[in-house]
């Protein structure tokens, strides 16, 4: 489904949750700058994940894209200089913001890896809740700190859910596919270090079995033509301790999947999701 055609939200009878890598400001920006706001404008999300989202020498890409009707919260931990970095554009209001460092071993030290935690104040009858953009590491080698950096986001998550028991949602580019450790903990099918979560797929939920790719030679911006991790753009929905999501999937889909006059929207697809109270 491209973000064309994407149905407009419905108001407080649901969210529509976003998750993009804008690969910053890669390629044609102008020409790519133009269809990102055109698509976002289109498909009205309330709360977005960004990755790869620059800032720098005055300039916020993600103000760029969302205008002033989106609050910007960005990555402030972990940054390492060119002004690479993830972002959470909200319609609504955000109250407290909490920071993952996932810089935890030797070999993180050269990728602004990290984790935004910030509790948007989200409508009736959803109410605040806490919204995730997790970025771990991207190297095909690195699932074990991917492993140890979602171990850590999640203690955190768990940690303020002690204090607020609230809706949680996960979004971002996760650097795995389903089958990876890191993403079978998100998921509920295997503990880390002694700790283990359920999560939903919105993706999963929507469309069983079928491969949602994001990270594809399909699209002529991801020019590692033989990358074996494909389906990488992710949002996730916290369960409940006695059920399923505590927010249902009501639909899921790819955007940004297809050009507009020959361009792109970035090296990424990006996925939306609209969930409501089951």
């Amino acid at each position: 489904m491209t973000h064309q055609s994407a149905p407009s939200s419905n108001g407080q009878d649901r969210i529509r949750i976003a998750t993009l890598n804008l690969w910053g400001r890669s390629g044609n920006w102008p020409a790519r700058r133009n269809l990102l706001i055109d698509g976002f404008r289109r498909l009205r999300p309330d709360v977005v994940a960004l990755q790869e989202t620059i800032t720098l020498d005055g300039y916020d890409q993600a103000a760029d894209v969302f205008g002033p009707d989106f609050q910007i919260v960005h990555q402030s931990v972990g940054l390492i200089g060119d002004g690479n970095g993830i972002a959470i554009a909200s319609r609504w209001p955000v109250g407290e913001v909490r920071e993952v460092d996932l810089h935890l071993t030797k070999r993180t030290s050269d990728f602004p890896c990290g984790t935004v935690i910030a509790e948007v104040m989200a409508p009736e009858p959803f109410g605040p809740l806490w919204f995730v953009n997790h970025l771990p590491n991207w190297q095909l080698s690195f699932e074990y700190e991917r492993e140890i950096q979602t171990v850590a986001v999640a203690r955190v998550i768990e940690g303020l859910l002690s204090r607020r028991n609230r809706h949680v949602i996960v979004a971002g580019d996760l650097d795995a596919e389903p089958d990876a450790a890191s993403i079978r903990f998100w998921t509920g099918k295997q503990s880390l270090d002694g700790i283990s979560v359920c999560y939903r797929d919105a993706w999963e939920s929507a469309h069983p079995g079928e491969p949602g790719h994001t990270f594809t030679p399909e699209n002529p911006n991801m020019t590692d033509w033989d990358w074996p991790f494909k389906r990488i753009d992710y949002i996730l929905v916290r369960c409940g301790r006695n059920g399923g999501p505590t927010l249902a999937i009501d639909s899921c889909q790819r955007i940004f999947d297809e050009p507009v006059n020959g361009t792109w929207g970035s090296d990424h697809f990006g996925v939306v999701a609209d969930l409501v109270v089951p």
